[in-house]
């Protein structure tokens, strides 16, 4: 039980990025017990059928941030530049972006849909 309330706490810092309709990554940086720090990045999926999410964490402690940063940008650079190259990367951020309006736009239309208790 402490380790689930303490687990609610312990994020000191957490951005999202959504991927689509059913798909959010979470980047938090968590504190430990020893005032050190590390990444957690977690993948949240809803499920097909609307029950609940699965989530998938990895964890990335601070020896391997340089190590992790580098291979990660070597591994993108790679697909977009070898086997990718005529992919429009940022057609998908345009179509994102303007997916994300209109969830907006019909938030703003219906108000009382949109509470979270």
């Amino acid at each position: 039980m402490e380790n689930e309330e303490r687990g609610k706490f312990d994020i000191v810092h957490s951005n999202k990025v959504k991927a689509g309709k059913r798909r959010t990554y979470f980047f938090d940086v968590r504190k430990t017990k020893s005032n050190d720090y590390y990444i957690s990045l977690t993948e949240s999926t809803r499920k097909v059928n609307g029950d609940g999410y699965e989530r998938h964490k990895i964890f990335i402690y601070k020896e391997d941030f340089n190590r992790f940063l580098t291979q990660l940008q070597e591994t993108i650079d790679y697909v977009k530049s070898d086997l990718m190259p005529d992919f429009d990367y940022e057609q998908v951020e345009r179509r994102q972006a303007e997916w994300e309006a209109q969830q907006q736009d019909e938030r703003d239309r219906n108000p009382s849909d949109d509470i979270s208790w």
